[in-house]
């Protein structure tokens, strides 16, 4: 974006929204309504926000048709705000120029295959048989161990880490502290003593996926772990081996999926939700933030299982009521069926 920004004019018709107000207007940045000043494109997207339109010192706002109503100044109008304005924050988006080539301190295999226009940045390392693709940018101290494939316009920020045999396909963004393709934990027990199980397989990562910074991803026992097209990881997120996760899903920071689940398409997993192993999750879930999942969800919808915090004495009665709660059951049943409690 210039330094004189866009016309309120041209991002409507960009955007595909409807503009109230002078299409001259320029917008010359971003921010929340709380912070926005003069030049600058506020948004309205949460109706628990609505109060904050009133001294907001926006330029302009993108908001609902149901809310146009309480904003005096400029305003494009928008079937769902918060996306609208994703897409023209984009355009405010200052990122660092990556010339293509290899810096001097990289250490590249002799048999890896890095193309010409690809970044590759100081001190970064890669592997045997591994190709970097077009316009692909392997950021400061990564290492991309052997036989991985970064494709063309992915781009790992810093510190990453592809173990071994990870494909990550077109415009991939990992940041900073991922860890792709270390060993699931498959250990068997001999007569109490274990025994490593070899992971033979690899992370297969589909095009336009994010994951967060610290995030982990174990490779396949046999199979491959699969992220299907468009998964959102965030941050410090642990993935088992051998899970395959359908496109469009996203989970918030913390959630932990042991190993061999299937989650399906355009699911939501809240912060620190924990899932079993060997699990089938359907599409369009959601499991909300702090649940575990102990059994396969076969239906679409919301799912819960966690308690929220509550006044401590409250909270020390309920727990001691509920280890009387077995208990409690067994008398009422034998009541119920001449003395039966199973």
């Amino acid at each position: 974006m210039s330094p004189a920004g866009a016309r309120l004019g041209d991002l409507a018709e960009r955007f595909s929204l409807e503009l109230r107000g002078d299409a001259e207007y320029r917008i010359v940045g971003v921010a929340t309504l709380a912070r926005a000043q003069a030049g600058q494109l506020g948004f309205l997207a949460n109706p628990a926000y609505r109060h904050a339109l009133a001294g907001s010192a926006a330029g302009a706002v993108v908001l609902r048709d149901a809310d146009a109503a309480a904003w005096p100044g400029h305003a494009l109008v928008a079937r769902d705000p918060y996306v609208a304005f994703a897409r023209i924050a984009a355009l405010f988006e200052v990122r660092p120029e990556r010339p293509a080539g290899v810096h001097a301190s990289a250490v590249v295999d002799a048999n890896a295959s890095v193309d010409p226009a690809a970044h590759v940045a100081p001190l970064a390392v890669i592997g045997a048989r591994s190709r970097i693709d077009a316009g692909a940018v392997i950021g400061p101290g990564c290492v991309v161990g052997e036989d991985c494939v970064v494709g063309a316009g992915s781009e790992l920020v810093a510190r990453v880490t592809l173990v071994r045999r990870v494909r990550l396909g077109r415009r991939v963004l990992i940041h900073p502290g991922a860890v792709l393709g270390a060993d699931g934990f498959g250990i068997a027990n001999d007569a109490g003593q274990w025994i490593k199980v070899p992971q033979l397989g690899g992370v297969a990562v589909g095009d336009d996926c994010e994951i967060g910074a610290n995030t982990t991803i174990d490779r396949g026992a046999l199979d491959d772990t699969v992220l299907h097209e468009d998964v959102r990881l965030d941050n410090q997120i642990q993935i088992g081996h051998n899970v395959v996760i359908g496109a469009h899903t996203a989970m918030a920071g913390c959630v932990a999926v042991a190993g061999s689940t299937r989650i399906g398409r355009h699911c939501l997993i809240g912060g620190a939700a924990g899932i079993g192993g060997h699990l089938e999750i359907a599409d369009r879930v959601t499991v909300t933030a702090m649940s575990f999942v102990s059994s396969s969800i076969t239906a679409p919808g919301e799912y819960s299982s966690a308690i929220p915090a509550q006044d401590s004495r409250a909270w020390r009665r309920n727990a001691a009521r509920l280890r009387r709660l077995d208990a409690f059951v067994r008398t009422q049943l034998r009541g119920h069926d001449g003395g039966r409690d199973d």
